[in-house]
């Protein structure tokens, strides 16, 4: 994926201020036109029964059709026919989806309209940790049709962790025999995990709405579970993280890593393997008084134990490369040295924003997910009681006005922010019903404030668009808070159990 717009491109950005009917995202350019398109009833039916758009929208693909965006597109309306042109298929679907929104919500009627849109981030990403809990294929497939509908194009997946192992691995069994059983508060918990299948129906899937999949793969740390299946690859730990890390000097720790991103590899069309390579630190206790980790530390002149981890990342990211594929990694990875052709970072630590300039000073491209605003684990209202504060909680207001408190920090920098994402960790999300609360409507914001240019993010535009949307989101079940009326829908539940990060 790519930022780079050309100058017609550019020209999509200028301020056009009519409101684009009831479309999220919000679009690039809106001109209203006389009339309306209206849908036949065995149209309509069509729509929201098998999501189908009538034979009247004609499509035209081609490099004459838009601009050099990859993913722009023109949507024109007309009271007989639309039209909708791109220079690529994905520029189309994304076309079509503003259409199926703008029919949907005007109950099979929409006024005759100009759209000229692109997006102005090229990464718009959703992270689900199923790590910590697991919600299965269909919850997964329901996430990626309300992700086409907004428009985001990523689905980082993050499916290895402590609590549990949720990817079959055929070479090494035992990561879903024994590695997948358990969760964040019941480590008796069944075994749950995907299997190949699964995950090549899913990434099918994904990528017939124009998503792509990216799996995350936890090391050195956060590789409990594979350790429990595995203990020869520990590397050790102390009390709740015990078996945290990999044991960073045998080859025989590396051998297995190669092999599981063998399997990944074919299972994940993506150019892109996310490593973790964070909070290594919680538990690496044993590698300051194991002999063969400080013999291999004086060996390679790593100078202490910061050096061995990212040793580890630096070797990591080579054997990804060699691979064909780019590693991505949380902020940490900026201080491993790792050349910036081979790595992007994702910046997480919004308390660190040093951490960010120095990623862009060194060359890196950067995904932004600071845990202020963009984790969803966080509390998003001012009663709400489950979920974690750091100097305040993540209100929709704030999603959506992201990145503008920061903007300062990049300018200069622009071309190599690749864009940003929402993320959802699930230490306190064990069921579905509370997994919809802390992802929608936040989500949806994340969207808007993903793909819409600065100059047209209005937040009363956006919510009193809003509504709209959720009224989608009750056909489809899903249990989002109400900004409108906090109190309609009580906060859900969530396991009880110390959470030491809790605050931090």
């Amino acid at each position: 994926m790519t930022t780079k717009i050309s100058l017609l491109a550019a020209s999509l950005f200028l301020p056009v201020f009519i409101s684009a009917q009831n479309v999220i995202p919000e679009p690039a350019q809106y001109r209203p036109a006389k009339g309306e398109f209206v849908l036949s009833i065995a149209e309509n039916k069509a729509l929201e029964t098998n999501n189908v758009l009538p034979s009247r929208v004609v499509q035209r693909i081609g490099p004459d059709c838009t601009t050099g965006a990859d993913e722009a597109y023109r949507l024109e309306i007309t009271p007989d026919s639309v039209f909708i042109q791109s220079a690529t298929v994905t520029g189309v679907f994304r076309g079509e989806e503003t259409l199926k929104q703008l029919l949907r919500f005007g109950k099979g009627t929409t006024s005759a309209c100009v759209i000229n849109d692109a997006p102005r981030y090229s990464w718009r990403g959703f992270m689900l940790d199923e790590s910590r809990h697991f919600f299965g294929k269909e919850k997964v497939k329901q996430l990626l049709d309300i992700m086409a509908s907004l428009r985001l194009n990523v689905f980082h997946w993050h499916l290895t962790d402590e609590p549990g192992w949720r990817i079959e691995i055929k070479k090494y069994p035992l990561l879903t025999k024994v590695g997948s059983k358990g969760n964040y508060h019941n480590p008796s918990a069944p075994a749950a995990f995907y299997t190949q299948e699964d995950v090549k129906d899913i990434v099918a899937y994904a990528a017939a709405r124009h998503i792509m999949i990216v799996p995350e793969f936890d090391m050195p740390g956060h590789a409990t579970a594979a350790c429990r299946a595995y203990p020869e690859l520990s590397g050790g730990g102390e009390g709740r993280w015990k078996d945290f890390t990999f044991h960073p000097c045998k080859e025989e720790t590396f051998r297995f890593i190669n092999d599981v991103l063998d399997e990944l590899i074919t299972l994940f069309p993506s150019p892109y393997i996310h490593i973790g390579g964070d909070e290594v630190h919680f538990g690496n206790q044993e590698w300051f008084t194991d002999q063969q980790i400080q013999q291999f530390i004086k060996d390679k002149q790593l100078m202490n134990e910061t050096g061995l981890e990212q040793y580890f990342v630096r070797r990591v990211a080579d054997i990804i490369a060699a691979k064909g594929k780019t590693m991505i990694g949380w902020d940490e990875i900026v201080d491993a040295g790792v050349s910036p052709d081979k790595a992007v970072v994702m910046w997480w630590r919004h308390d660190r924003r040093y951490q960010l300039l120095k990623a862009l000073e060194s060359g890196y491209r950067v995904i932004m997910t600071p845990r202020r605003p963009m984790y969803g684990d966080f509390v998003q209202y001012s009663t709400h009681n489950v979920g974690r504060y750091w100097d305040g909680y993540n209100p929709i207001e704030d999603v959506f006005s992201f990145p503008r408190s920061i903007e300062h920090l990049f300018k200069g920098y622009e071309s190599q922010i690749m864009g940003m994402q929402y993320s959802l960790w699930t230490e306190r999300v064990a069921d579905v019903k509370r997994l919809d609360f802390m992802v929608f409507p936040r989500l949806v914001a994340a969207a808007e404030a993903a793909w819409t240019p600065a100059v047209r993010k209005d937040y009363s535009r956006f919510m009193r668009r809003l509504p709209f949307f959720l009224h989608w989101l009750d056909t489809k079940d899903i249990y989002y808070f109400d900004p409108f009326a906090p109190e309609r829908r009580p906060e859900p539940t969530a396991p009880e159990k110390e959470d030491v990060l809790q605050n931090g």
